[in-house]
């Protein structure tokens, strides 16, 4: 993120409704909201703006006692939200007094010398409006909120931006968008930490660490690069109802907005099922495609070479042949750089524009080398081709005649025959065929 943007940092206990007002404030459902305590468990960031001012706005785990490492490895991400923000807004419940956590908050908040505003949200919730008890925080400017009402947001995005000064969030139009996808505990957090050298997303052992799509914008050949890293994405059956579940649709929506996924499968656990299915998602929805294979430095390389498993990973997936395939270690750093030099090369590809006369040489060499067989004593008939226009995927129109009779086989070998002459690496390609009398 452009550091000369003010940062505003959402801290407070857990379940104060911290991310409902950071889904209210972005306009958007971007942070996980559920009535399970520490839902949040990275820190989120998205760009906000309000009369004319852009800003980051951070929503971060809520605020307790560190239990394990994986705890205190949230905690920490706490305290660097707060210390690189602008101004922080401590979050509070205007229904519960109060408590040792919200002081705890207050102070941390205080103690950062940075312009604090603590929000009392639930304040539909206080039958009389009596702010009194948490002016003994010690937070002099106090803006009380209804999320569930749309109560105060106004007021409290003219008080935040009030103290903040005025800047715009430059975005590349030809940024490029990645996301991370696999199933839990398959190191996706850990290349995104390393793809985007620093620790942005938590990393643990424990599967299901992330639950929020996280992102991070980096600079690579002068290219800006947006990473997404997702929650892991379970069999239909494993997944739990209420935060889970609407992690995996917070997964399954990166897809859609991503130009790229990275699709990453452990070592150690390679052929599955799942991983096919995830494949076939990012395929139909016409997006790029690298295949990962993950913690590459855990392999027994008595037992694993890359020369064995590419061929088994190959057949594990022939409907995507196109996708290129990369062995990695975050720990180690292998093949990490070489990730980015695939993803622009690939978003080169999807944005190619190809002549039309050279699409027509192709398609008569195509039908002459090998014409179509028709069903039900029909002959279809290919006469010329065009490329779709404001299509962000290879895309083409080719008009004929009884092309409804074309079999399923006949275009796959259109599309090999077309890969043969120009490869389109790591790219789906679409033909759409269309009746011409």
């Amino acid at each position: 993120m452009s550091r000369s943007v003010p940062i505003v940092a959402i801290v407070g206990r857990a379940n104060v409704g911290k991310s409902s007002l950071f889904n209210a404030l972005i306009g958007r459902r971007e942070a996980i909201v559920a009535k399970e305590p520490g839902t949040t468990r990275d820190s989120v960031t998205a760009k906000a703006t309000f009369e004319g001012k852009d800003f980051w706005l951070v929503d971060t785990a809520g605020l307790k006692s560190a239990e394990d490492d994986f705890e205190l490895s949230i905690q920490d991400q706490i305290s660097e939200a707060a210390d690189s923000a602008d101004l922080i807004l401590v979050v509070v419940e205007a229904d519960v007094p109060p408590t040792q956590e919200d002081r705890r908050v207050a102070t941390m908040a205080l103690k950062s010398k940075k312009p604090v505003l603590l929000v009392v949200n639930k304040i539909d919730k206080n039958q009389n409006g009596d702010l009194s008890a948490w002016r003994t925080l010690g937070i002099k400017q106090i803006q009380p909120t209804s999320i569930s009402q749309k109560k105060g947001l106004a007021e409290l995005l003219s008080a935040v931006t009030a103290q903040l000064p005025r800047a715009k969030i430059k975005t590349d139009v030809g940024r490029i968008r990645v996301a991370l996808l696999g199933r839990p505990n398959v190191g996706k957090s850990s290349l995104f930490n390393s793809l985007g050298a620093k620790q942005q997303a938590i990393v643990s052992e424990r599967a299901g660490t992330t639950r929020d799509v996280n992102r991070i914008v980096v600079r690579y050949h002068e290219c800006e690069i947006e990473l997404m890293d997702t929650a892991g994405i379970r069999r239909s059956g494993k997944i739990e109802r209420g935060v889970e579940h609407f992690s995996v649709l917070r997964a399954l929506a990166a897809i859609e907005e991503a130009d790229v996924a990275l699709l990453l499968m452990d070592v150690n656990e390679l052929n599955v099922q799942l991983d096919q299915k995830i494949a076939g998602l990012v395929k139909e929805a016409g997006k790029g495609l690298i295949l990962v294979v993950s913690k590459w430095d855990s392999a027994d390389k008595d037992s694993f070479t890359r020369d064995t498993l590419a061929p088994q990973i190959a057949r594990t997936f022939p409907y995507v042949p196109w996708a290129p395939l990369i062995f990695t270690s975050a720990v180690t750093g292998q093949n990490v750089t070489k990730i980015f030099d695939l993803v622009l090369e690939i978003s080169e590809n999807r944005s190619l524009k190809f002549k039309t006369t050279e699409l027509n040489k192709w398609l008569t060499l195509a039908v002459n080398q090998h014409p179509p067989a028709g069903l039900k004593g029909r002959s279809p008939k290919l006469n010329y081709m065009v490329q779709e226009a404001d299509i962000d995927m290879p895309s083409f129109k080719i008009f004929g005649a009884h092309t409804k009779f074309l079999h399923w086989s006949y275009k796959r070998y259109l599309e090999r025959s077309f890969r043969e002459k120009w490869p389109l690496i790591g790219t789906p390609l679409k033909f759409w065929f269309i009746e011409k009398h």
